[in-house]
């Protein structure tokens, strides 16, 4: 087995320039085939709310209820790095309240690390997780958390005045202590500025090819999700379309009877069979005593 990715791994990898890739993960079993596939970064997204909890945003998605899910992401692998999602709420409050959440992932949880969305007021955060010894993964650009301040989900950094800000935000950022920034839905030659100002990685997402890493959703990538997909996404299988065509298979079979079939069942010698309905002929079974 591989050794654990650690974040002199992830500085290493940007150093020689190896790209790294992450995907989201939300339950053991996708967790293990993550794995198997050999990503290096297991990031469990907040987006689990729509993915996973069938909520229209990302917003009332709980700590406990992220918790959950990195705890089962943690089981199901041990080479990746994990990184967990802190949602809305979660650190904005305060450095203490922030601090506090993400003692829980890391100690609970099983986390490596914990991500948090945004600049501004949430540098001071970052240094104050940093300083707690939790380390920290950034994001800027399209943040989700933010989008209705941001105007809804739009691209980020497409003036350059908000090119210089998104480049200033990322600067800030490593200084703060970020061992990586996610940029998501920030133009190419922003992006290529970015990962070439700073020294931790840049893991993309609808950021371009130059950045260190990319991550995809993983319920995007294979397929699964319902409705409006972002055009940054490139979909590498169509899982939902296989499990709808087996689950009208089943109902099929189950309605016509053809579910299930002898190899499916469980088998009982015939002495046994006479003999359980001999006693039932005889009113032996199913008497009531008095």
């Amino acid at each position: 087995m591989k050794t654990k990715v650690s974040l002199t791994d992830l500085a290493a990898m940007k150093q020689r320039g190896e790209k790294i890739v992450t995907v989201t993960a939300y339950d053991a079993p996708s967790a293990r085939l993550a794995e198997a596939a050999d990503v290096d970064i297991l990031l469990v997204g907040d987006s689990a709310a729509m993915t996973v909890l069938g909520y229209e945003s990302t917003l009332p998605v709980t700590v406990d209820d992220m918790l959950v899910l990195t705890r089962a992401v943690a089981r199901g692998a041990r080479r990746p790095l994990i990184v967990a999602d802190m949602p809305f709420g979660s650190f904005q409050v305060s450095n203490r309240t922030a601090v506090k959440n993400a003692v829980r992932f890391v100690k609970e949880a099983g986390a490596d690390a914990v991500k948090i969305e945004g600049a501004g007021t949430a540098l001071s955060r970052v240094r104050a997780l940093v300083d707690a010894g939790i380390p920290v993964m950034g994001h800027i650009g399209l943040t989700p958390q933010s989008a209705t301040m941001l105007g809804g989900y739009k691209p980020q950094g497409r003036t350059a005045v908000e090119a210089r800000r998104l480049q200033a935000a990322a600067v800030a950022l490593e200084s703060a202590g970020c061992f990586a920034l996610v940029l998501e839905a920030v133009p190419p030659p922003v992006a290529t500025h970015i990962t070439k100002a700073i020294r931790i990685p840049t893991i993309g997402i609808g950021a371009g090819a130059s950045c260190d890493g990319q991550v995809l959703v993983w319920h995007d990538l294979l397929g699964l999700t319902d409705g409006h997909v972002p055009r940054f996404v490139k979909q590498y299988a169509d899982i939902g379309g296989a499990v709808l065509t087996a689950l009208k298979a089943y109902v099929a079979d189950v309605r016509e009877s053809r579910f299930p079939e002898k190899q499916h069942t469980y088998a009982m010698v015939d002495e046994q069979v006479e003999l359980f309905e001999a006693e039932l002929a005889a009113g032996s079974l199913g008497r009531s005593r008095t």
